[in-house]
């Protein structure tokens, strides 16, 4: 198109009065006093009328699109809001004397310029048709037989009828049911491209279209770090505790359900944007390609990443893109500008380090946080390949803070070392970001993969429940573990990707192999027996052997045959009897009831009696035993969780074959069955919940949402002594406090992006005002009424958002007066909904 500037005046000419600026109505037969200020988008005539006159002409087009001028600009009203009601059963322009309105006056009426609320009375003269015929007698097709408010006119109908039939095999036939295909295409392309210019504002720069920059066309991200737009004019001061506030999160992915058939060429069908919104400049991108095509990609280290490895090797036979590779917004499913280009063969590094770099060129932001499905590969020699690219497109990376992560989806995948190292749970200062934002688009933009063949987040309770969670555990930590722990996760935390630095997120120790496992067992097996043994009775029985004895023998009824059970039971009720002789009474109560069965005789320890019958003292002992055996049974539960998921990993990685798997099932099934027995009647408040692993191997949770159970929270669990897994802890304990910190950064991630929002609209409000010129020339007054809406549009939607954010941000957060505005709990919203901006900018 080589008349962009006429065509897009023109355009901009019908976003004001044009040449109708008259103050009489045309209709009226004589002057009065109400000035014209309607127009109708559908009728062949522009010019404004008044209220009357518009209605009045508008009486059998009541599927009309009515604007009203404010005096800046037009703005879109019904005709039903202002006062015309369809009257059916008589001849147009004739009233019925006995009116009946539609059901609950609401009527909707579906045609083909739209969806419209309609004014509609029923006649309800004693000669008149039924409701639905006289809709019919309309030729308006009701929804329902029985009080309809929903009717689609005969002309949609047919038309849909029509195009179901053409479009069943292809997208082709659906468009050319409409007759001259090729020229109603080309139309639609150049509206859109047109439309597109209008709305980023270049009919309003004095250098024209020609004077549009790459990425200009964009629709920027408001949520995210815009220097000059929405952050403070001293954000690159601000201390390492608040700056990483303003650093920008990307994530990259690829999508291969939108290809492209190889059907034309850039000289048939040329772009016409030339890479003024998202996707790149064609001729530049694919001569860099072309440049370096025979350059071999290194394969992957790290898992089998198809992705890596069979770049290469994917059909691109009768291909023009095999699809398509985006650098987005990680937080808020934005595309960048620049950030879109099709994928010629395969995701290889060449074409996602070139999207990468031009997204970035104009960047200023401090700050990088990156995120890929393959991270761990990419990055490796990532800023040697940027030195092939034009010197524009390079990026000062030894000035800025950029890490590197792999989405929380794809992280499991990955090898265990990539598992804390490229993970944004255990990461300072990046929140709750899981890196996932461009799967969510595709799911919005695959449907439409068809046609293009041939042709972009918790809440306060979490973050109160994580730092609640940390600080019980914290609590049980010997000083010296906490203080040297913290440590080594804070040297870690300075310098994530360096490689020489100890990674306490990793186990130090060596992992319990099949013998130790078999060791382990043993020991546990011996324990019980020990506890099993018989007692030594003597006619100076003292109180604590006494219950100890009787404790012993609340166990020993799955250790010994029912006849020995019941003689140990007889022998040591002789010396009960000593110490409580109430117990005579309720032992005959027993034995007349039937109970032969030794395992369910009642040995009536001070805890089973009333504190009337038995001694204080017996009781005071009983207890003092029970807390110890609480604690010994907590150990014991413990040690079998670190033998059951030793052995469970040890059979995932290297346990093949059908004989060899039921042996592991079986080992499994016995130290699962030994926790099971060890706690049931011991500790009455233990439920099922709480009988989890310190890690979990197969942990269906979240990372970032894991929590340890009370078990775990114990004085001494950080102990070596009887077996403490001091490495297992110190593992759990760096995580746990990654955890908290990641939910209290991502309360004041939020609130800084919600300042932001407010912020960036606002300056755009702003920015469309100060296009507008103040002229009498009708094509100035439509740059003015045009640029006048936009601000409106940008000012309701500041209002909206800072009267639903009210209760969560403060008077100086939403004025935006100071760089370190206090940042309080806030209830947080989930990230990946809480901005509904296209529906926000679809108007004009």
């Amino acid at each position: 198109m080589d008349e962009h500037d006429l065509f897009l005046a023109e355009l901009l000419w019908h976003e004001g009065r044009g040449d109708h600026t008259s103050d009489a109505c045309p209709g009226c037969p004589c002057p009065t006093l109400t000035p014209p200020r309607y127009r109708c988008q559908d009728c062949l005539d522009s010019q404004l009328y008044c209220g009357l006159c518009i209605i009045q002409n508008h009486i059998q087009l009541p599927t009309h699109h009515i604007e009203e001028w404010t005096g800046q600009f037009f703005q879109r009203v019904s005709l039903k809001t202002m006062g015309l009601h369809v009257q059916l059963g008589h001849a147009v322009g004739e009233r019925c004397i006995l009116p009946r309105r539609a059901f609950n006056d609401e009527f909707v009426l579906i045609d083909t310029n739209g969806i419209h609320e309609i004014g509609l009375d029923f006649c309800g003269c004693t000669t008149s048709q039924t409701h639905i015929k006289q809709l019919l007698r309309a030729r308006w097709f009701p929804s329902t037989s029985t009080d309809p408010q929903t009717a689609a006119t005969f002309r949609i109908l047919h038309h849909y009828h029509i195009l179901s039939f053409e479009s069943k095999t292809s997208a082709y036939e659906f468009y050319h049911s409409l007759d001259h295909y090729e020229s109603f295409m080309h139309m639609v392309c150049e509206w859109c491209h047109l439309v597109m210019l209008k709305r980023s504002g270049r009919g309003h720069d004095l250098g024209g279209v020609a004077g549009t920059s790459e990425g200009q066309c964009a629709v920027l991200c408001p949520a995210c770090p815009q220097p000059g737009k929405n952050l403070p004019g001293d954000w690159q001061d601000a201390p390492k505790a608040k700056g990483w506030l303003y650093g920008l999160f990307l994530a990259i992915d690829a999508n291969f359900h939108l290809k492209r058939r190889t059907v034309s060429s850039d000289e048939t069908d040329p772009s016409l944007s030339r890479g003024w919104a998202y996707f790149v400049e064609e001729r530049s991108y694919k001569s860099y390609i072309s440049d370096r095509a025979g350059d071999v990609q290194e394969k992957s280290t790290c898992s089998n990443h198809n992705a890596v490895n069979m770049a290469e090797t994917k059909s691109s036979q009768g291909l023009a893109a095999m699809g398509v590779g985006t650098i987005d917004c990680a937080c808020h499913n934005m595309k960048c500008p620049n950030g879109v280009g099709n994928l010629q063969k395969g995701e290889k590094y060449l074409n996602m380090d070139y999207l990468f770099f031009l997204s970035l060129r104009h960047s200023t932001v401090d700050v990088l946080n990156v995120s890929y499905d393959i991270a761990c590969q990419w990055h490796k020699h990532l800023w040697s390949c940027m030195l092939s690219l034009p010197p524009s497109h390079h990026l000062n990376y030894l000035a800025r803070t950029i890490h590197f992560f792999v989405p929380k989806f794809h992280l499991p995948a990955h090898v265990s070392k990539c598992q804390t190292i490229f993970s944004f749970n255990f990461t300072r200062f990046v929140g709750r970001t899981d890196g996932k934002a461009p799967e969510r688009g595709w799911s919005n933009i695959n449907p439409v993969a068809s046609s293009m063949k041939a042709m972009g987040p918790g809440s306060q309770t979490e973050k109160a429940e994580h730092s609640a969670a940390f600080e019980e555990f914290d609590s049980v930590i010997a000083s010296e573990n906490r203080v040297a722990w913290k440590a080594e996760m804070e040297a870690w935390e300075e310098n994530p990707n360096d490689t020489t630095v100890t990674n306490p997120l990793e186990p130090k120790g060596i992992a319990i192999t099949q013998a130790s496992a078999h060791l382990s067992l043993a020991q546990l097996e011996a324990q019980e027996l020990e506890h099993g043994v018989d007692p030594s009775l003597h006619p100076d029985v003292s109180p604590s052997v006494l219950i100890a004895s009787g404790m012993d023998l609340e166990e020993e009824h799955v250790l010994r045959t029912r006849l020995s059970l019941r003689r140990k039971i007889e022998s040591w009720r002789q010396t009960q009897l000593l110490y409580v002789p109430s117990v005579h009474v309720l032992v005959a109560a027993s034995a007349t009831s039937g109970l032969d069965n030794a395992e369910l005789m009642k040995l009536w320890l001070p805890s089973a009696l009333n504190s009337n019958t038995c001694d204080s003292h017996l009781q005071h002992t009983e207890w003092e035993l029970r807390f110890a055996q609480a604690h010994d049974a907590l150990e014991e539960l413990r040690q079998s969780f670190r033998v059951h998921c030793s052995l469970l990993t040890f059979k995932r990685e290297w346990i093949r074959g059908q004989g060899a798997n039921t042996h592991a099932q079986n080992a499994l099934t016995r130290v699962h069955a030994r926790q099971k027995v060890d706690w049931r009647g011991r500790l009455q408040d233990l439920s099922d919940d709480d009988v989890k692993p310190l890690i979990d191997p197969f942990a269906t949770q979240g990372e970032g949402r894991q929590r340890l159970t009370w078990i775990w929270m114990m004085d001494g669990v950080d102990s070596r002594a009887n077996g403490g897994d001091v490495n297992g802890v110190r593992v759990e304990w760096c995580k746990s406090r990654a955890r908290a910190l990641c939910w209290a950064e991502e309360v004041d991630l939020l609130q800084e992006e919600m300042h932001r929002v407010l912020q960036f609209f606002n300056w755009q409000a702003n920015w469309w005002e100060g296009q507008g010129v103040l002229q009498a020339a009708a094509q100035d007054e439509g740059l003015h009424a045009y640029a006048s809406q936009q601000a409106n549009i940008r000012r309701h939607l500041t209002a909206h958002f800072r009267s639903i954010w009210a209760p969560f941000i403060s008077p100086q957060d939403i004025l935006g007066t100071a760089l370190g505005f206090k940042r309080g709990s806030i209830e947080m919203v989930d990230r990946f909904g809480k901005y509904f901006l296209p529906k926000f900018f679809s108007s004009g």
